[in-house]
């Protein structure tokens, strides 16, 4: 998927350097970037709405299991205002990246819409770079964090790209705490990232 991802961002960028996009396009990109952006917001709404067994799985693990993606989001953001003081980056700006929590898809398009085109594509650059790190290094979190940290790196990606990493390394009771933490950290996404920036 990061491939595609990748092949599509290239695509659209020779398209746009070259003046091949139809002025119909470009006239109405606001408009399309808004669409797609509902569309995505609204998929994960279909995602969670039709999984009703969810609130009953929850309270069988005890609602403590919520506080690690809250520990997750607060590290990230945390994380990324420091690394952002660094870099000469502003705090928001900062925070608003670390917020995306590897939705590298929905949190680009996002802060290109609400801030500008170089905050998004940092947003995005950052976002896969965490989704490709954790693929890379969830066996080894797992081996020495233990397998609630193996979930932390992921980020809002462990309900879908890293949750079979995530069983395979940490083992299968991990998969609805996984699932748990990307749901929360999907729906913080869209809460947190205006508030941020």
């Amino acid at each position: 998927m990061t491939i595609i991802i990748l092949l599509a961002l290239a695509v659209g960028i020779l398209f746009g350097y070259g003046g091949l996009i139809p002025d119909l396009v470009l006239g109405n990109i606001d408009f399309l970037i808004t669409f797609t952006l509902c569309f995505l917001v609204a998929s994960i709404g279909l995602e969670f709405g039709g999984n009703r067994k969810i609130l009953s799985q929850i309270q069988s693990l005890g609602y403590q299991v919520i506080f690690l993606p809250l520990a997750v989001a607060m590290g990230s953001i945390v994380g990324s205002i420091l690394l952002g003081f660094f870099l000469g980056v502003p705090a928001g700006e900062s925070a608003a990246i670390g917020a995306g929590f590897g939705w590298y898809s929905f949190s680009g398009v996002l802060l290109t819409k609400l801030h500008s085109i170089e905050l998004g594509t940092l947003a995005f650059l950052t976002n896969v770079s965490r989704e490709v790190l954790s693929l890379l290094l969830t066996s080894t979190v797992a081996r020495y964090g233990g397998p609630y940290a193996a979930v932390a790196p992921g980020g809002a990606t462990t309900m879908d790209v890293t949750l079979p990493l995530i069983v395979r390394y940490a083992g299968l009771d991990m998969a609805l705490v996984a699932f748990i933490n990307g749901l929360v950290l999907t729906i913080l996404v869209p809460i947190l990232i205006p508030l941020l920036v």
